[in-house]
């Protein structure tokens, strides 16, 4: 992606969101119908895309109220699954300071792992912050979710399983396209491969969903202290806002953890 693109705002919003709403649509409808096979009304199903929005949060939820678990267990499980939207937020923060606060919360309310990664990747490239550009690409993409979602909920009775369609692996692969542009030197490729493999060892170790934001922060941590590591031996400056391994780290999570997900479905 171009520090410069010729395209208007609205046109940049809409070529960014694209190829999210080509993965969203697909996931969504999985969801639609994994949550209506777990007694949840369509209706609700929607509703929760619209004000959640949080696609493996939303799995989350469907699979553990299918299998008869506690309110508050259901709650606990989203919240830690959904604690890495925290470091991507930190991550992003940077390029948004001296927004209105009201601004950076609606902003913020769109935030997923795709966004973030296609957002992050054009501010780091030298974009220049554009508000209409980052609505347009959020909001296009919470279209597609819940557009996805919608028709799985009302009209998922009409398949039985959607692993034969391809359905299954369709976030994996979207995880897949966003985390492999994201690997422009050794220093991402190496967080992006030892937190994929930390994610996953400590998922087969036991661990609970907690694996995703212990191995994400680790992941970002070592990323961290390699480029403070390199700074120090050259002597230069480091510049965390114009190579940061959040975005690599991130994804490999997600990516690792929708891999443990569907092994074990």
């Amino acid at each position: 992606m171009s520090g410069i693109s010729s395209a208007s705002p609205l046109a940049e919003g809409l070529r960014r969101a694209l190829p999210i709403v080509l993965g969203y649509l697909p996931v969504g409808f999985a969801f639609g119908v994994l949550a209506v096979k777990n007694n949840i009304p369509p209706s609700l199903a929607v509703a929760m895309s619209v004000l959640m929005f949080s696609g493996s949060g939303q799995f989350v939820f469907a699979g553990m109220w299918g299998a008869g678990a506690s309110a508050l267990s259901i709650i606990a499980a989203v919240f830690i699954v959904n604690l890495r939207y925290l470091l991507q937020s930190a991550a992003e923060s940077p390029w948004l300071a001296g927004l209105p606060r009201a601004q950076r919360f609606l902003l913020g309310l769109g935030l997923t792992d795709e966004t973030f990664a296609v957002h992050i990747t054009a501010f780091q490239n030298g974009w220049q912050r554009s508000l209409t550009t980052l609505f347009v690409c959020n909001h296009t993409a919470q279209l597609g979710w819940v557009s996805g979602a919608a028709i799985g909920a009302f009209c998922g009775e009409l398949v039985s399983d959607v692993k034969p369609l391809g359905l299954d692996y369709a976030l994996t692969a979207m995880f897949l396209a966003l985390l492999v542009p994201q690997c422009v030197s050794r220093l991402h490729v190496l967080v992006a491969l030892f937190t994929t493999v930390l994610s996953i060892s400590l998922k087969a170790a036991g661990m609970t969903q907690w694996n995703i934001a212990v191995a994400t922060v680790l992941g970002a941590s070592l990323g961290t202290w390699l480029m403070l590591r390199k700074a120090r031996c050259e002597g230069t400056p480091c510049d965390f806002a114009a190579s940061t391994p959040a975005p690599a780290s991130n994804s490999a999570t997600s990516l690792s953890t929708t891999c443990t997900e569907e092994a074990e479905s």
